[in-house]
């Protein structure tokens, strides 16, 4: 416990000839709050939850080509994610003689629109989302359209994160050079 020390070391007689008595300061003893503060702090570690990780679930594709799921032009939507915030999108495959037609931009505004577009005029079995990322497109983006993905409802399963082609990486750089995105 705590101790307080105020003797003073003297009789308590008054008059000429007796000296005075030194006053002594008070002393506190602090080393029980020592104690009582490592037992305090040795309670709140036992007895704290550690946060839990949070984790978003994804299918990734698979390199074995007999496993890889087939997906119909008529169910797959492709994203692609490119500098400054830009999103690229096109419906189906890519057809050499229709690119400018097929081949848009929007933002990460619209995107979410598109997405449920896309979801509600296809059969959720032939539903697939395929996500591309630019050399130059940020992690924020890439979370984004995850996000995205999971605000609009898309089941897991439904879309992926794969490598982007050299055509599309193309066409995203003539298109970025058309709109004077630098």
């Amino acid at each position: 416990m705590a101790e307080m020390d105020t003797s003073s070391g003297g009789s308590h007689k008054k008059g000429p000839g007796v000296k005075k008595a030194k006053k002594l300061s008070t002393r506190v003893d602090l080393t029980p709050m020592v104690d009582l503060g490592f037992l305090l702090i040795t309670f709140f570690v036992f007895t704290t939850t550690m946060s839990q990780s949070t984790a978003m679930n994804m299918n990734e594709p698979k390199d074995d080509p007999e496993q890889q799921l087939k997906v119909k032009n008529s169910g797959a939507m492709t994203i692609l994610l490119g500098k400054n915030d830009q999103v690229y999108y096109y419906f189906g495959q890519l057809e050499a003689d229709k690119v400018s037609e097929q081949f848009k931009s929007t933002n990460f505004k619209d995107i979410r629109g598109l997405i449920l577009t896309k979801k509600k005029a296809t059969n959720i079995d032939d539903l697939m989302y395929i996500i591309k990322s630019d050399k130059e497109s940020t992690f924020k983006n890439a979370i984004d359209i995850l996000d995205e993905m999971t605000i609009s409802a898309v089941p897991p399963g439904h879309y992926a994160e794969v490598d982007m082609t050299d055509t599309e990486y193309q066409l995203i750089k003539q298109t970025e050079q058309a709109n004077g995105i630098k």
